[in-house]
């Protein structure tokens, strides 16, 4: 059997990241395509409960290392239960966020260290990385005030989302061939065709 395809929707708060994968599922699925849908952190019941410790503003202050190692023991769940079986029976996987988000948060904005972290990823996920990584650029003003209710991380001040942005830029320009670098102040449609049309290259579909 064909292993599946892997694809990470990556970006600040606020980016639209959510609509896109959204919409990106929609368009494989309506060309005939298997697809799982899933994010991060979340996707199991456990790792559904370490998001809520994460994302709980009454968790304010919790340590840097911890909430490291809180996004790694659910991203080491969630490809365990729902993102390798699937690949494994050559689905689409289209995932809100993945390893890169913690890279850009925790190893860069944190100052944990980019290697550090990246590691601690690949150690609990077995080296499992997207095969196309979308980093849905925007400027962290502009993310921010698109938002209600913010949750932990969105609560952080504008300078530190800044460092985010930063590390996502970084990262993208490390890997251009993995990476889908766009402007998402841009109209949605816009952006979802973009996408598709890279995914359906990808896939080699006409």
């Amino acid at each position: 059997m064909t292993r599946g395809i892997f694809i990470a929707f990556e970006g600040g708060e606020g980016a639209g990241k959510s609509t896109q994968s959204s919409a990106l599922a929609d368009h494989l699925a309506a060309r005939g395509h298997v697809v799982t849908r899933t994010r991060e952190p979340g996707g199991t019941p456990a790792a559904e409960a370490i998001r809520s410790v994460l994302l709980d503003p009454a968790n304010a202050g919790l340590d840097d290392r911890a909430e490291a190692l809180l996004f790694a023991a659910a991203r080491g769940e969630h490809v365990a239960r729902v993102i390798r079986p699937a690949l494994e029976r050559g689905d689409i996987v289209v995932c809100d966020r993945f390893m890169d988000s913690s890279v850009a948060y925790q190893g860069i904005a944190r100052g944990l260290g980019r290697e550090r972290v990246a590691d601690l990823s690949l150690w609990a996920t077995g080296g499992l990385r997207p095969d196309l990584a979308v980093l849905l650029d925007v400027d962290p003003a502009l993310g921010l005030a698109r938002l209600e209710g913010p949750d932990r991380l969105e609560a952080e001040p504008v300078e530190w989302h800044q460092r985010v942005r930063e590390g996502f830029r970084q990262i993208a320009a490390d890997d251009p061939d993995r990476y889908l670098v766009l402007d998402a102040s841009r109209p949605v449609e816009d952006l979802a065709i973009e996408i598709a049309a890279r995914v359906d290259e990808l896939l080699g579909d006409p």
